[in-house]
């Protein structure tokens, strides 16, 4: 079963406990993030985002396409991913293809930090450089907005409608970060995009949680302690903070405590997590 939470505007749905599976639906935004597990009911997706190529963010991508097609999905599913996996994840499909019988198409697309893609008209996906031993990106989603220019404040309504049917440009865009996505990854990610830090939403990996594990030994696997954050805290402006990819070590029962004694009250205030629903494991 997987969780839901609320956050913002956002709904958070899925699976994520570190090393074992992860993967998120935005219905709002119509995107999965990573596919360490098949979610069914986020099958009719029109994005998938991958992380990076390890197992427990990308091992269920087949089962996810083969869900798909038993649904009647005849559009390959957009898939986009870093630049440099994107030969693997297809020859891998292919095998898959070859041992099943059964198309697995979908519609790859490769980037590399710093590049975006329009998801739609309104919603530009940037994509960021995270740190982990096998290449890797984070995620930010901003919308595009028309944002009257205050010089054209004063007017009333119907001739704002005049004006713009007559051909006036009374608008600027404006970009709102809305949703940042960044697992598997050195702290150091919000350091070189700092820009996700005042997201919408920022949905964070904090694999360790105490001193069960140090800050070394997370950086030495390339992931978040909640030290890390804590020391940050300040810098953290999100209304929204999600953490996630807990690691196993902690029970569920055990996490809530511990963000509760840890994180500073006014972070604490602005902080979920997506913990599993079932325990034992």
């Amino acid at each position: 079963m997987f969780s839901e939470l609320k956050a913002g505007p956002y709904s958070v749905r899925g699976m994520s406990l570190g090393g074992v599976y992860t993967s998120l639906h935005l219905p709002e935004l119509d995107v999965v993030c990573d596919v360490g597990i098949a979610l069914r009911s986020a099958a009719a997706v029109g994005t998938l985002l991958l992380s990076h190529g390890h197992a427990d963010h990308v091992g269920a991508l087949t089962t996810f396409l083969g869900i798909r097609a038993l649904q009647g999905m005849r559009k390959p599913l957009r898939v986009i991913m870093p630049a440099e996996i994107v030969d693997t994840v297809m020859a891998g499909l292919r095998a898959m293809v070859e041992l099943q019988r059964w198309p697995l198409d979908i519609e790859p697309i490769g980037l590399r930090a710093g590049d975006s893609f329009e998801l739609r008209r309104d919603l530009q996906l940037r994509a960021l450089q995270t740190f982990h031993p096998v290449p890797s990106l984070g995620y930010l989603l901003v919308q595009r907005v028309k944002k009257l220019r205050p010089e054209f404040s004063h007017l009333p309504g119907h001739e704002i409608g005049q004006r713009r049917q007559a051909g006036e440009d009374l608008f600027d865009t404006v970009d709102r970060c809305q949703l940042a996505y960044l697992t598997d990854t050195l702290i150091s990610a919000v350091e070189h995009a700092p820009e996700v830090l005042d997201a919408r939403v920022l949905i964070l990996e904090a694999t360790f949680l105490d001193e069960r594990k140090s800050r070394a030994n997370a950086r030495a696997g390339c992931h978040v302690h909640l030290d890390e954050i804590i020391e940050r805290a300040d810098a953290f402006t999100t209304p929204n903070l999600v953490l996630m990819h807990v690691s196993q070590l902690y029970a569920p029962p055990e996490v809530l405590p511990i963000l509760d004694a840890r994180l500073p009250a006014s972070l604490r205030a602005r902080t979920q997590v997506l913990l599993p629903t079932m325990w034992p494991y």
